[in-house]
């Protein structure tokens, strides 16, 4: 596989930035020096380690795309910016037949979907990154797909907890209610409990308070009616730099499928883990 252009957007932000110095180091890609940013960004210019990246605002983009695209044959965009972005961002990757990662969380994900299976590029689409999640996610679709209604009845409980500063509900929780529903538990992803307060994170949850302002922790508790019986499944991240080395896996992956002809297609993390097991 030849190294794969990558535009990474949704700098100067905490996650793609920290994506975006793995990938400064990564030999499978070259970052190219522009990222689409927010209207709330006003610097013209981000430093990441040794390289400089100009931001582009929304006004610009299209015309920006349009230039770029002159210049460049091939690249993928990787999208780690804002929920509220995610369909807008998506229907301008389509439109202007720009494969694409999307590790944002957030927004419409039906229309996500529908949106890249009606254009004609493909795309990588997780709200998790993190292959170690990934693979706890696919050990759980496999319980939901083949022992239907093995949790009937029981109770579920879902926390979760994030730095302050993210917008939405964890799309990772969002996605372990679908395996529970198929495991026969009632169980709405309005229904999870959702923590952005520092001191409570600090103070109850018991999360490092280095990690305060970048972590991802989760616990799913099942109880059975009478009480007698207690299932707890837990993952907590600290930092996001886990996030990095899947976030390029999927570009690897996109790349290689794109270049197999794969046209209006959504991928997710469960397929590059499966792909990346298998070595490519």
């Amino acid at each position: 596989m030849t190294n794969v252009k990558i535009m990474l957007n949704g700098l100067p932000g905490n996650v793609a930035t920290i994506i975006a110095k793995h990938a400064i180091k990564d030999s499978r890609v070259t970052l190219l020096p522009y990222s689409l940013t927010g209207p709330e960004v006003e610097a013209p210019f981000c430093q990441i380690s040794d390289q400089s990246i100009k931001l582009i605002r929304p006004e610009n983009r299209e015309n920006f795309i349009t230039e770029l695209k002159q210049q460049e044959d091939f690249f993928i965009m990787v999208d780690f910016t804002h929920p509220m972005a995610v369909n807008d961002n998506a229907l301008f990757y389509c439109q202007n037949k720009l494969h694409f990662v999307m590790g944002t969380t957030g927004g419409d994900r039906q229309l996500l979907q529908k949106t890249v299976k009606k254009s004609q590029i493909s795309a990588v689409i997780a709200p998790n990154m993190a292959k170690q999640i990934v693979g706890f996610q696919a050990i759980m679709e496999y319980a939901a797909n083949t022992f239907a209604d093995l949790f009937k009845d029981y109770d579920l409980t879902i926390r979760e907890s994030h730095q302050q500063g993210k917008a939405d509900t964890s799309g990772t929780a969002k996605a372990m209610v679908e395996y529970f529903n198929k495991m026969g538990i009632s169980f709405n992803p309005e229904q999870i409990q959702k923590e952005r307060d520092p001191k409570v994170q600090k103070d109850q949850w018991g999360i490092p308070e280095s990690y305060l302002a970048g972590h991802a922790w989760h616990t799913y508790t099942l109880t059975s009616p009478d009480k007698t019986v207690t299932f707890k499944f837990e993952h907590n991240i600290n930092g996001r730099d886990v996030y990095a080395d899947g976030a390029l896996d999927a570009v690897v992956f996109l790349a290689h499928k794109v270049n197999q002809g794969s046209k209006a297609h959504a991928f997710t993390m469960i397929d590059v883990l499966k792909k990346r097991s298998k070595g490519f």
